[in-house]
């Protein structure tokens, strides 16, 4: 006895019916080599030849049902009296079946990208957003992609637009607003994990857009205001202080230069005079002023 029967009854004797039945099913996966004609019985043979000498029979008027043709980006899983043809997926090219015994089905290997629905989701800071991604996906395995899952392209929709709302609910709002890069690769991965076994490859996730409630954005944008208000007086007070420095060392360096003071006098009057030629200052000393004061 194989190893791989004996896993199973040990199974059963521990556990029950379900693991058994669970591991029957994958002794039995379409992957696995060549299960194919061999297990369709006498019956199974008997309908063959008979599907195929009607088709020999008929031959000028079946030949167009017995031809098909898939593209170059497709492949073909047939299924013969239920199951999957020796080879798996066939194509590109032409390939034949038999019309009353054998069915196929096409599944696109091209990249697919689907946009996820602006989704609602409740942030971990309790803030309420909209949020919506594009999703690129391509099949990589066309005979799992069939046999494994329903409907692959269904499935990997609604399995991201629940990975996202579920990932986004463990954020705070600042992390989804400055990581999203972060956030897709982690969405990728999830995705990648999941349905790799569906035949499924993930490529990429991108975060399109993150919408926030309007009180939310008017309350953002007065913070940000006041903020840019706080640094604009920080600034300005910084350079008080600095221009005030700047004047004490002038002054103590034109103290010992009297001649300094004249000249920036000078300095003065061009400056004025450009700009306002009709315009002459005469500074007077306050000394000066003082004394005519005590004279009267």
């Amino acid at each position: 006895m194989s190893i791989n029967k004996i896993k199973p009854e040990m199974a059963l004797s521990r556990n029950g019916h379900a693991t058994f039945r669970l591991d029957e099913e994958k002794d039995r996966r379409p992957e696995d080599a060549d299960n194919t004609e061999s297990g369709i019985g006498y019956c199974g043979y008997l309908l063959v030849i008979c599907s195929f000498f009607l088709v020999l029979f008929t031959f000028p008027l079946t030949i167009w049902s017995c031809i098909k043709i898939v593209q170059e980006y497709e492949r073909a899983v047939i299924f013969r009296l239920g199951r999957i043809g020796k080879g798996g997926a066939k194509g590109p090219g032409i390939f034949w079946i038999l019309p009353c015994t054998d069915s196929f089905r096409r599944v696109d290997l091209r990249t697919i990208s689907f946009a996820i629905p602006p989704q609602e989701v409740l942030t971990k800071d309790s803030v309420t957003i909209l949020v919506d991604a594009v999703v690129y996906y391509r099949i990589f395995n066309p005979t799992i992609a069939v046999t494994r899952v329903e409907n692959a392209d269904q499935a990997t929709r609604m399995l991201a637009q629940t990975t996202l709302r579920n990932m986004l609910g463990t954020k705070m709002l600042s992390e989804i607003l400055t990581d999203r890069e972060e956030m897709a690769e982690q969405m990728e991965r999830i995705l990648y994990e999941a349905t790799k076994d569906w035949g499924v490859k993930v490529e990429r996730v991108e975060l399109k857009d993150v919408k926030l409630p309007l009180s939310l954005q008017r309350a953002m944008a007065a913070e940000a205001e006041a903020t840019r208000d706080a640094k604009a007086k920080v600034i300005a007070a910084e350079g008080e202080m600095k221009a005030s420095r700047a004047l004490k060392e002038a002054a103590v360096v034109m103290s010992d230069a009297p001649a300094a003071f004249q000249l920036r006098y000078l300095q003065t009057l061009t400056e004025v005079s450009a700009e306002k030629n009709s315009t002459i200052i005469f500074p007077i000393p306050v000394e000066l002023l003082s004394q005519f004061s005590k004279q009267h």
